[in-house]
């Protein structure tokens, strides 16, 4: 069995010692530009943009030859190239066209089993069928709006969600924490959803204004949860915070708390090296899945979304 992990660029140490502290060290061959290769069965790595599950090692000749060893087993493929790259881009123009149209806002992410494939050397390819991520090599496209949201911070969001398949809709109640200038706000009433945002700045005045948005002029750690009772059930909490992991872990379990328990959505920030440590706590939380996006710096996400949570949530169609 060989699966692979991709890590973002500029985070392979991370995702490195993640495998290694799983005890993937000593299976780990020498890394393959970002993308780390073992022996062994997959771990639920929160640094890999894309695991390739299952992959195979193919014995190819000519270009025509490898085109066909991959449309022999599906239709879509998508490359990973840190070498050899002229050759897979002739291989990659004899397999079937791959749309990488940019989704639209509140559109799902695609179903269709998108296959990942490198080529280890001339003659050699490693190629898996399935892979986590549906979208190339973990970077979804997405139709970015060039007016609307005060920052580009709405695009962490709006892949985390899309990675969640679940998003929040007409008839939720959210709570954004941290919020200014509004990014996150933005989105979520973009979304159709009633949004509190938190935060002792006040949201841009664009923000601000939209329907169903309303601010709270306080701090996200100084705010109780129960404070809210006034308020409709809250769905979903979210939180783009900068502050220590560890401070947000007491912030989380104050929300988790919270019964109707709500979704939550959390960015953790990393302030210098990485705390691996507070990776693992989070990681072992009931329900939490936990994450690095291609719109995350030095940070991953945390989301709590199961079936008990968020009556109201949208599921987006999952591929059987």
């Amino acid at each position: 069995m060989i699966t692979a992990y991709l890590a973002a660029e500029g985070f392979e140490a991370e995702l490195a010692e993640e495998l290694r502290r799983a005890g993937l060290g000593p299976m780990l061959r020498p890394a393959h530009g970002q993308l780390f290769i073992t022996d062994a069965e997959p771990i639920e790595a929160a640094w890999s943009l894309n695991t390739w599950f299952d992959a195979e090692e193919l014995e190819v000749g000519s270009i025509g030859e490898t085109a066909r060893s991959l449309r022999a087993r599906q239709r879509n493929w998508s490359s990973y190239a840190p070498l050899h790259r002229g050759r897979a881009e002739l291989v990659t123009a004899k397999l079937p066209h791959v749309s990488g149209r940019p989704l639209a806002l509140a559109e799902p992410p695609p179903v269709a089993p998108l296959g990942s494939w490198t080529m280890l050397e001339t003659g050699r390819v490693l190629a898996a069928t399935r892979c986590s991520s549906p979208f190339p090599n973990g970077r979804p496209a997405l139709q970015e709006r060039r007016q609307g949201p005060p920052s580009r911070a709405y695009l962490k969001l709006w892949e985390a969600l899309l990675r969640i398949r679940r998003r929040p809709g007409p008839g939720d109640v959210c709570v954004d924490l941290g919020a200014s200038p509004g990014g996150w706000t933005w989105l979520l009433s973009e979304l159709g959803a009633s949004v509190l945002a938190v935060d002792k700045a006040p949201l841009d005045a664009s923000v601000a204004r939209r329907p169903k948005v309303s601010w709270r002029g306080e701090s996200a750690f100084g705010l109780r949860p129960n404070s809210l009772s006034d308020t409709e059930p809250i769905t979903w909490v979210f939180s783009d915070i900068a502050c220590y992991p560890q401070r947000l872990l007491a912030l989380v379990d104050q929300w988790r708390a919270l019964q109707p328990a709500p979704a939550l959505l959390f960015t953790v920030k990393f302030q210098g090296a990485t705390d691996h440590e507070v990776t693992d706590q989070l990681r072992a939380m009931e329900g939490a899945e936990l994450f690095h996006l291609f719109h995350n710096k030095h940070e991953l996400t945390l989301a709590i979304v199961g079936p008990h949570r968020a009556s109201r949530e949208r599921a987006e169609p999952v591929q059987p």
